[in-house]
């Protein structure tokens, strides 16, 4: 019987945002797949702690995605490290807390410049790099939360993640010559440590509220990270999946207490 996925390994990744949380976990997964990668964030300390964390062929470069040299640089060096660049994971995201009345110039930039600006910045960058390797695989972080759902005080947050997807399926189709796909992945509620910081009752909460009754694990996410990567997923571009634990799927708390 052959196998149902030819293997990545050896193949150059880049993980922005990768240092921790779900950027970790996506590192890790493409980490244990026997692939090169490279994770990007803003602090040395977290970068060097996630590189003995992850093992492997794996290294950190500091840089802010909201800053376009910081992205160039970052594409650049990892293209030096791994002589090429096959893989990027556009991961790099915040979502502080702020209600509509409360919002400044500041605090909407600050996320518009991560969030989305800091993808479109990637991602043009790391063109030239991806259409040389022959199999260019772009996979943003999105969420349910702004394309499939809502939360009081995220309104910026929905909108930059809502965006991203404007931005996929536009980009799908100026990549598609270049055999470059470009998708994207919607977590659901993951155990990161800003959900553990927030206390047992959120996260039993939290888990009450998704039909397959836990919260979803880092690696999950990178694991259909690595599925829109491979070989096999070559003709799949400007979609989406959603990964959540049919989070997303009640109309109604009833239809939770129904199951």
């Amino acid at each position: 019987m052959s196998k149902m996925f030819n293997s990545l390994e050896g193949r150059s990744v880049l993980v922005t945002g990768g240092t921790k949380g779900i950027g970790l976990g996506i590192a890790k997964v493409f980490v244990e797949a026997g692939c090169k990668v490279v994770v990007s964030g803003r602090d040395e300390a977290t970068g060097a702690a996630a590189v003995a964390t992850l093992g492997g062929e794996t290294s950190y470069v500091k840089g802010d995605v909201g800053v376009a040299a910081d992205c160039k640089y970052v594409v650049e060096e990892t293209v030096r490290r791994h002589g090429g660049l096959d893989i990027v994971c556009a991961n790099a995201g915040v979502f502080p807390e702020c209600r509509l009345e409360d919002m400044t110039e500041e605090a909407l930039d600050q996320i518009i410049n991560t969030n989305l600006k800091g993808n479109i910045l990637t991602v043009t960058h790391a063109i030239s790099a991806l259409a040389k390797s022959g199999h260019g695989r772009v996979v943003l972080t999105s969420s349910i939360t702004g394309p499939l759902t809502a939360i009081p005080a995220l309104s910026h947050y929905a909108a930059t993640k809502a965006g991203q997807l404007g931005f996929m399926r536009t980009a799908a189709m100026e990549l598609a010559p270049k055999k470059i796909t470009i998708n994207a992945v919607l977590p659901g509620n993951v155990m990161t440590d800003g959900l553990v910081g927030l206390g047992q009752e959120y996260l039993d909460s939290a888990a009450a509220s998704i039909p397959l009754g836990k919260l979803g694990d880092l690696e999950d996410i990178g694991y259909a990270a690595l599925f829109l990567a491979t070989d096999e997923a070559k003709f799949i571009t400007g979609q989406t999946i959603v990964v959540d634990g049919g989070q997303t799927l009640p109309e109604a708390p009833s239809a939770m207490e129904a199951i």
